[in-house]
């Protein structure tokens, strides 16, 4: 399961109205996460799963992105003061421009486990989109073969080290095994929201599916229930995937099907705030 993700929902836990449980299992297994949708919901998402991973769980997270970090999501700021230096510490933010630099940087975390005495155990990706597009030189097309052929070489790349990572963390005995995977991704067909065909599909995103276990598929809410709830906005979260496990199920879903999907609500308030509830 993307129990890092399932944290953050569960911090930040909207406190009005009747609650599902969540049923609580033994550790998922080694899982990479995709986040798919509005870039903006996307990397408060990234962010807070960063800190949240850090502050409580221990764990040390390396974060990839193109552009630099201006602000923290507001939700953020509320329990910033309480996290601790140390905790801060551990996140370390990365900036490579092109995808050969992160290809490069990705790699060279096999290397850093020789020199730094905890290796990461949560791996980062903001807007992977923004390293594939145009990877493989103009298209008149629409589909390009060589995206799609990087697209599988990143992903592959990130399984690899993650697996590597998790072996070095089970050999030191840390707690924060196994290694993890999240990244964002906006598709062509969401960004031209006002021209997309229903039925079109995102190659790239096809690709990614292969080596993500879960996509948290990230659509707006144009009904009511924002206004209802006194929010901006309202987001259906959607969580689904191969590692969707019995222990990220609902006490009342079957805990026979594993790929059981799991919806929540993100309402985001006119002073940033974020809440979120169990569908």
């Amino acid at each position: 399961m993307a129990d890092i993700l399932t944290l953050v929902f569960r911090t930040f836990l909207s406190q009005s109205g009747p609650e599902k449980e969540l049923r609580t299992g033994p550790p998922a297994p080694a899982c990479s996460s995709l986040l798919v949708g509005d870039v903006r919901i996307s990397r408060s998402l990234l962010l807070l799963s960063a800190f949240i991973a850090a502050s409580e769980r221990g764990m040390r997270v390396v974060f990839f992105t193109q552009t630099q970090i201006q602000s923290l999501p507001a939700s953020l700021q509320r329990c910033f003061p309480s996290m601790s230096p140390d905790s801060l510490k551990k996140i370390k933010f990365s900036y490579p421009r092109t995808l050969e630099e992160l290809l490069q940087q990705v790699a060279s975390l096999h290397e850093s486990t020789t020199t730094s005495p905890t290796a990461p155990s949560l791996i980062i990706i903001d807007r992977l989109e923004g390293f594939l597009r145009g990877s493989g030189g103009a298209s008149h097309s629409g589909l390009n073969p060589r995206e799609l052929s990087c697209a599988a070489h990143l992903s592959a790349l990130l399984c690899d080290t993650a697996s590597f990572l998790t072996q070095v963390l089970e050999q030191r005995g840390s707690s924060s095994a196994p290694c993890r995977i999240i990244a964002s991704f906006m598709s062509e067909t969401e960004a031209d929201r006002a021209n997309r065909d229903p039925s079109a599909t995102d190659p790239i995103l096809g690709v990614l599916d292969r080596y993500f276990q879960v996509r948290c598929t990230l659509d707006e809410d144009r009904s009511y229930e924002a206004v209802a709830a006194a929010a901006e906005e309202a987001w259906h979260i959607y969580l689904s995937g191969r590692g969707i496990t019995d222990s990220s199920c609902t006490k009342d879903c079957d805990g026979d099907r594993p790929g059981v999907a799991q919806e929540w609500k993100l309402f985001v308030f006119p002073d940033g705030l974020m809440a979120f509830k169990l569908v």
